[in-house]
């Protein structure tokens, strides 16, 4: 039985902040990880140099779990549907949350951390996918930013949680997987109620019409050039980005520990920084359809760049330094690499492979992380660690900064037919599934436009 029609239909903005979750508990398993680390290290590896850690880290949402899951939904959410990811998801996610909440051993630990990653990885693109596919074209980037303001959120309660239960030691690590476990099921019980994206409906050739098959989905998105060309130039702005994001979530406790803070203040210091994230954040929202893609992207990595810089080059055991850092950082979150990938990414690839593509960007950028995950905190615990790692995450930030300034793509204020139209010459999307996408009527679509 279709458990859809027991819920009231999701639409507008109920159905943006249905949708947005994922990005709550994406980032809230990476903050929870990260500020647990010390107490599952405690009780189940004692005498770890910090392989252990990074190995925990890289497999997790943060890294090769979430890429993983992303290479495997995001295809899945092309053939069978956006709604399809959202009827399973999360109960893999709450699956993997609980087995790290009853964790006893750190085989346990470590396979729920492996399990909430592919679950997070799934939902990510499938999220992205569908907000652009039903936002209105005028506020298309403010919907899709609504994923950003959620994923803010989850780190600023995380750490607030983190400080709050510091004193109960690995059962408070426990209660707050156990939260997000709780946020997980009852997000999956409303997301009942949305409907299956329209677009998505129209490519694969109305309802009830056979999906291509995966290998003909990727056929076809690397056939043309232009999807290839959006596939690199947002691989690199976001995997270069993420560099030094992901090392900010999951190493902030340990690189203030570098510095000196204690668990406590380090968790509040942390909140602090999220607080200003989410501020950020909520200007891009009010922003991003309004300020050149261009400018207002180059002023996102301009303050990341500044922020590392001064965490770096700055005295280690001044507060100063941790403030500004965090201030600096935390402005740049709103306009960053990743929120504009978000909005990049649905924008530059045509229906029939809007998610595969995010999936496989996804794949990249959380790879990337999980083997920087496996040296960053190797080298921090070197002399002048700190300096050596801030300098190559300068360097991602540069790239990164330069890349997309440069060719930030002209898609403000367009609906996604006629930015399909520009980069396809055609509406790929009407051909069944988007496979065979040469007949008359698309050409016909696309000289007439």
């Amino acid at each position: 039985m279709n458990v859809h029609v027991h819920h009231k239909r999701l639409t507008g903005w109920k159905a943006t902040a249905a949708v947005s979750m994922s990005n709550y508990i994406d980032s809230g398993s990476i903050i929870a990880i990260a500020t647990s680390l010390g107490f599952w290290g405690a009780a189940y590896f004692p005498s770890d140099d910090g392989t252990v850690a990074g190995l925990l880290a890289a497999f997790s949402s943060n890294a090769f779990g979430a890429a993983i899951g992303a290479l495997i939904g995001g295809p899945l959410c092309d053939k069978y549907g956006r709604k399809f990811i959202y009827t399973y998801d999360l109960l893999v996610y709450a699956l993997g949350g609980l087995l790290v909440v009853f964790a006893g051993n750190l085989f346990m630990l470590f396979l729920g951390f492996v399990i909430v990653g592919l679950a997070v990885g799934a939902s990510v693109p499938a999220g992205w996918t569908y907000i652009a596919e039903f936002a209105p074209t005028g506020q298309r980037g403010r919907h899709i930013g609504a994923t950003q303001l959620a994923w803010s959120v989850g780190p600023l309660l995380g750490f607030g949680l983190a400080a709050l239960l510091e004193p109960l030691g690995l059962l408070g690590s426990r209660i707050i997987f156990a939260h997000l476990v709780v946020i997980a099921l009852v997000t999956w019980y409303i997301r009942q109620g949305l409907d299956e994206s329209e677009e998505w409906q129209k490519a694969k050739g109305g309802q009830g019409a056979k999906p291509p098959s995966m290998w003909a989905s990727f056929r076809g998105l690397f056939s043309r050039r232009a999807n290839v060309t959006a596939l690199i130039f947002l691989a690199c702005i976001y995997t270069f980005w993420n560099q030094a994001a992901s090392q900010n979530g999951i190493f902030l406790p340990t690189i203030l520990g570098s510095m000196g803070w204690g668990t406590v203040q380090s968790d509040l210091f942390s909140m602090l920084t999220w607080a200003v994230v989410t501020v950020s954040t909520i200007v891009f929202m009010l922003l991003v359809d309004k300020v050149p893609y261009r400018w207002f992207f180059l002023v996102g990595g301009v303050l990341a760049v500044a922020s590392w810089v001064v965490l770096a080059f700055g005295p280690s055991t001044a507060a100063g330094t941790a403030f500004t850092y965090a201030l600096l950082w935390g402005l740049s979150s709103g306009p960053s690499a990743q929120a504009f990938y978000s909005v990049w990414s649905p924008e530059l690839f045509a229906t029939p492979y809007r998610a595969g593509a995010q999936g496989i960007v996804f794949f990249i950028v959380r790879c990337a992380s999980g083997l920087i995950s496996l040296v960053f905190p190797v080298i921090l615990a070197t002399e002048n660690g700190l300096l050596k790692d801030g300098l190559i995450l300068i360097g991602f930030l540069v790239a990164s900064t330069l890349i997309g300034t440069i060719w930030a793509p002209k898609t403000q204020g367009k609906s996604l037919e006629e930015i399909e139209i520009e980069r396809y010459g055609e509406v790929v999307s009407a051909g069944p599934a988007g496979i065979a996408s040469t007949s008359g009527t698309t050409s016909t679509t696309a000289t007439n436009s």
